[in-house]
């Protein structure tokens, strides 16, 4: 990843995290000096690397692992706001990347009922909850998405 892109990809997180919310490239180019033409290309460009994830439309930020910029089922409280986590592992991730303790709000894929799970000093508050994913990991990028 060359400078450039690394600091775009720096600044998104940035506003990302500041805004709670994915910001616009026109956001980010405000930031940055760059046109929105320059920003979109080099999001593509970090895209391609797995470095964050575009819409279908390759024109806005869909995920900035652990952070989902569309809502989903793994709602976690950190940070003194709500945000959406991309799955189970990026919910925990979110707490990690904040470097906060925070709290999980999902439920069960196998008999649907609501969990909640605290995150205190990196650890989850029941030791006893497994995570399983369906897909291998090194299908993951395969389709991103639906992993």
């Amino acid at each position: 990843m060359d400078p450039a892109d690394l600091a775009l990809r720096n600044e998104t997180y940035r506003r990302f995290v500041a805004a709670g919310r994915a910001p616009s490239a026109a956001e980010v180019g405000a930031a940055l000096g760059r046109s929105v033409a320059d920003v979109l290309d080099g999001w593509r460009r970090l895209h391609d690397a797995h470095a964050l994830v575009l819409d279908a439309a390759r024109a806005s930020i869909r995920m900035a692992n652990p952070f989902s910029a569309v809502p989903t089922a793994y709602r976690v409280e950190a940070a003194g706001r709500w945000w959406y986590a991309n799955c189970a592992w990026d919910a925990f991730g979110i707490c990690a990347a904040l470097h906060v303790d925070g709290r999980i709000e999902t439920s069960c894929a196998d008999c649907g009922e609501p969990l909640s799970v605290a995150v205190r000093d990196q650890r989850p508050d029941d030791a006893d909850l497994l995570f399983h994913c369906l897909v291998p990991a090194r299908y993951w990028w395969d389709d991103i998405v639906f992993t």
